[in-house]
């Protein structure tokens, strides 16, 4: 396949230095589109939680509510522009995501209802699903195959970056003027930061550039690679998936570990601060997990790309799993920093993994509509677990009860994992995939 004569080049591509694969400059500006789009919208809401429910009076079940509409909205807009993600590219999606997004992350400051709060909640979710998740990992699926996997793990780091530096400032925002002054200084980073990112410097599909993945010839692939590329070119539909065992293994195992793990995460902060004696020091614990995330996504990075990535994913499954179970069973306030570290390098190697192993088994072509349906498994078990891990702890007095679930519900993730194995690709779909327009002829949404 011959690249296109470029059809359009962002205004970055002309002042940034050629000689550096443009590819490279995309894992850049990703990261810092998962910085402020991931960062305020995931790692905003377990800081948020607790002066919700201080200001207002509010349950820890009902606020809960509010992440579950983020999730389970941002999982339905994320399957739903999967498929345009992969015929015209999601340029139009990350602009007006990034505006909307930092809109309605500026609103959350300002509501004294309840269904204020969870109105904000479904159109800032809507923002996550149209400019996070499938729009960047499409883009990063379709400049990388033989380096995906440590491409994906740098521009990640910009989520965990998030959580490192924007948990703390949002804390500390909140106690200097609450969140009447903490959510529309977040919003406005968002659409600051986000939106010349989005505009001046993504460029969706290398072809439209004239370049090629990983800046290799696709025609003469390294040997022993040839039918992994090809792999990479052929065309799913949906339903073509679904009737493959991979997909319900991917599409079950991280519904279920996302539940866990989100349950727990957006409670963490809560459930610490009694234990460390403040809400500041409760929230250093994003940032601990955070930069333990960004230390291990990175050094998976380096090796992913050689490894099983089935074998890899149930082993981080069992280690989050462990140091759940720890977390709760311990009075260390030492030990619970260390643990806390450790679920860290867990915690973002699981979203890296969830986009490799549905860009391994069903390619870049149809990326965005298999991984937009994984997305909203994952999303919806997001969606879930906080609301059914508050209600446990409404319901019991505490959290070891809930805490335990999440970590036996990850156990039997693990488990699951395992069965997500390639599967043949259906032979009428080969004959329509024969020309392959594949990396496709590029489209529109530039």
């Amino acid at each position: 396949m011959i690249p296109a004569t470029p059809v359009s080049l962002p205004f970055a591509a002309r002042v940034l230095p050629s000689r550096v694969f443009y590819g490279w400059y995309i894992v850049a500006a990703c990261g810092l589109l998962m910085f402020v789009g991931v960062g305020v919208g995931y790692y905003g809401l377990p800081v948020f939680l607790k002066p919700l429910k201080e200001e207002h009076g509010w349950t820890t079940t009902e606020v809960s509510w509010a992440p579950a509409i983020y999730f389970l909205v941002s999982g339905i807009t994320a399957a739903l522009i999967g498929p345009t993600v992969d015929r015209r590219g999601p340029m139009i999606f990350l602009a007006v995501g990034m505006v909307v997004n930092g809109v309605s992350a500026a609103f959350i400051g300002l509501v004294d209802q309840l269904w204020q709060l969870y109105l904000v909640y479904f159109v800032f979710a809507i923002a996550y699903g149209m400019s996070a998740g499938v729009a960047v990992n499409a883009i990063l699926t379709r400049w990388f195959i033989r380096r995906r996997a440590l491409a994906t793990s740098i521009a990640s780091t910009g989520v965990s970056l998030g959580g490192v530096v924007l948990a703390p400032t949002a804390s500390k925002l909140i106690d200097i003027g609450g969140l009447q002054l903490a959510t529309p200084i977040l919003g406005l980073l968002v659409i600051v930061v986000g939106l010349p990112v989005a505009l001046l410097v993504i460029s969706w599909d290398p072809r439209r550039m004239g370049l090629f993945p990983d800046n290799d010839n696709v025609e003469a692939p390294k040997p022993g690679r040839g039918s992994f590329v090809e792999a990479q070119m052929r065309r799913w539909t949906r339903a073509e998936a679904m009737h493959t065992v991979g997909f319900w293994a991917i599409f079950v195992a991280f519904l279920v570990v996302l539940f866990a793990q989100t349950g727990y995460l957006i409670h963490q902060v809560s459930f610490l601060e009694e234990r460390l004696g403040s809400r500041n020091e409760a929230a250093w614990t994003l940032s601990v997990t955070a930069m333990g995330s960004i230390v291990a996504r990175l050094a998976v990075g380096i090796f992913a790309d050689g490894v099983d990535k089935r074998l890899l994913t149930v082993i981080l499954f069992i280690v989050q799993g462990s140091c759940i179970l720890l977390i709760i069973h311990t009075d260390s306030v030492a030990l619970t920093w260390l643990l806390t570290l450790v679920f860290g390098f867990t915690i973002g190697n699981v979203y890296m993994m969830q986009s490799l192993l549905v860009g391994e088994i069903f390619g870049l072509v149809s990326f965005g509509s298999v991984y937009g349906l994984i997305s909203l498994a994952g999303l919806a078990g997001s969606a879930a677990g906080p609301v059914v891990v508050g209600y446990l702890r409404d319901s019991t007095g505490g959290y070891g009860v809930p805490f335990t679930v999440t970590a036996l519900l990850t156990y039997l993730a693990a488990a699951a994992i395992v069965f997500a194995r390639p599967a043949k690709h259906p032979e009428g779909s080969r004959q329509r995939a024969g020309r392959r327009t594949a990396v496709g002829a590029p489209g529109g949404g530039e």
